[in-house]
């Protein structure tokens, strides 16, 4: 029994005596060397998602400008047909303008002449609503050195007036004006009926005149037609139905 205590003893010893340092053990080496390896795992692994992420962000920057690229070529290239367009437009501008100079070149003279002419036309005319007409010239006159105008509302006007002109051949029309006579101003009656005749009556239609266009001169008419210009001053005035009417027509001289 002795003998089977010391065994014993000494197997206790062996199993809790202390380790030499010059003998580590093997288990908590391998532990250490497990850890330093998980910490450089754990150091590599964030420098690989810092590295990943940079790549990432570095990918949607590259395709990021990739589109702004093509947004830009897009962008260039309509810009280059604008600019084409543009560059065509001008030129088709500078050619409207040197035609418009060209135009109004020849349309200036023309429209002085034709102011001219019908300035001297209402001169020879039948001597109706003068000083409108008088006037109307006038304006016109002013009109075309007017540099604030264009020449297109230049021309209307000058055509506007010639149709005034022209309505008179074909309408009836009467109106209260001033007869000068021997330098007596007195205010009369006229009735115009187209060009074909003008005539005045006073208004208390004691008195009657006609106008002859080849001698330039008022001609006394019969009293017989006082009752005539009554009544065409009244169908003139819209006061009264068109009917027949008699009236004086000045016999036109023969062409030489």
């Amino acid at each position: 029994m002795a003998f089977n205590k010391r065994v014993i003893f000494l197997s206790v010893f062996i199993l809790f005596s202390p380790v030499s340092s010059a003998n580590p053990d093997p288990l908590n080496s391998a532990i250490n060397q497990q850890n330093q390896i998980n910490l450089k795992d754990a150091a590599s692994q964030k420098k690989i998602e810092k590295i990943a992420n940079q790549t990432q962000s570095i990918f949607s920057e590259y395709k990021q400008t990739l589109r702004e690229s093509e947004n830009l070529r897009i962008y260039n290239s309509n810009l280059k047909k604008l600019i084409n367009s543009q560059k065509t437009e001008i030129s088709s501008l500078k050619k409207q303008l040197n035609e418009v100079d060209a135009t109004n070149e020849g349309i200036v003279p023309l429209m002085i002449r034709m102011v001219d002419t019908l300035e001297k036309f209402i001169e020879l005319d039948a001597p109706f609503l003068l000083d409108e007409r008088k006037n109307r010239i006038a304006t016109l006159n002013q009109l075309l050195i007017d540099a604030n105008i264009t020449t297109s509302e230049k021309y209307r006007r000058v055509m506007e007036a010639y149709q005034i002109e022209t309505e008179y051949g074909r309408t009836i029309e009467a109106y209260q004006g001033v007869i000068s006579s021997n330098d007596n101003k007195r205010t009369v009656d006229f009735l115009r009926i187209g060009r074909l005749t003008l005539m005045y009556q006073t208004l208390d239609g004691n008195e009657a005149y006609v106008w002859d266009q080849d001698n330039k001169t008022w001609n006394e008419l019969e009293d017989d037609y006082s009752s005539q210009i009554n009544k065409g001053i009244r169908i003139a005035k819209k006061q009264a139905a068109p009917e027949l009417l008699t009236f004086p027509v000045p016999a036109q001289k023969a062409a030489q």
